[in-house]
């Protein structure tokens, strides 16, 4: 990955998610217990050592800050900022307690109410995936440490691409903890027009990286979210041409909202 510049803020991001990656693993990899959230998700001590980190790395910057796990902050003071991090210390909590390994750290950069750099980390496997969207770029990193430097992640940076598909084949990402009514009709009306439909499943944000390396056509998604659910991942795919498009006004996701549920939405690069 010579010759691309890397953003301060990437960097500060990139760390904070590798360090978040390690206390997650050191969690996971002996017994835990975890209890249930008024939402009824599920939280454990990784959440909590991980979000700690993580403010640890982002809060030096001086750009306030969302995370599932911090306390809200009221939107009477949201609303004036310009710039924020987004957070997730473990996307996919119940794919954490089901310990197969398919959960994430995602943290990502918005500004205007828009994603500009997204990293989402997979640490069971030390996947690392990062994007910035001024400068139209999007990497995946597979490294065999947590502590890898900075230099090492762009070492081993490999560019990702989207799919050119021009077969009848679509490939449609699936939540294995989630599949709506909603996305079964939205299947089927893909099959109705004549298109031959694969699922690939994959929990957490990994789903917008499956679409981001090619590894699928379309991510639809009409079940409840979060914005720390979908900033990184929409930022990784918005860096190299895969829109993010909300089903309730056909535009973009927007960030740092009132309310900070998501409408559905649909991923893909071509709006399918």
């Amino acid at each position: 990955m010579s010759g691309i510049s890397i953003n301060k803020d990437l960097k500060v991001a990139i760390q904070a998610s590798l360090e978040a990656g390690k206390v997650i693993m050191d969690v996971y990899d002996a017994p835990f217990d975890f209890e249930i959230k008024e939402d009824k998700s599920p939280l454990t001590e990784a959440d909590r050592r991980a979000n700690d980190i993580i403010n640890s790395y982002l809060k030096p910057t001086g750009i306030p800050i969302i995370s599932e796990e911090n306390k809200q902050i009221d939107f009477e003071e949201r609303k004036s900022w310009d710039t924020c991090w987004i957070v997730d210390p473990v996307d996919g909590t119940k794919e954490f307690v089901k310990r197969n390994g398919e959960f994430t750290v995602n943290i990502a950069l918005v500004s205007k109410s828009s994603p500009i750099l997204g990293v989402i980390y997979t640490p069971a496997v030390k996947t690392l995936y990062f994007g910035d969207v001024l400068n139209g770029y999007s990497y995946k990193s597979v490294l065999t440490t947590h502590s890898s430097s900075i230099n090492k992640v762009m070492d081993l940076a490999q560019k990702l691409e989207p799919k050119n598909n021009t077969s009848n084949l679509i490939e449609v990402v699936g939540s294995r903890s989630h599949m709506s009514k909603e996305t079964e009709d939205y299947i089927s009306i893909l099959k109705d027009s004549g298109k031959d439909v694969s699922i690939v499943s994959k929990g957490s944000s990994l789903k917008f990286c499956l679409v981001a390396e090619g590894k699928a056509d379309v991510y639809p998604r009409f079940a409840p979210t979060m914005e720390w659910d979908t900033a990184a991942g929409q930022a990784i795919c918005n860096s190299i041409g895969i829109e993010v498009i909300s089903e309730a006004t056909k535009k973009p996701l927007l960030y740092n909202k009132e309310n900070l549920l998501n409408p559905w939405f649909v991923v893909s690069k071509d709006i399918i």
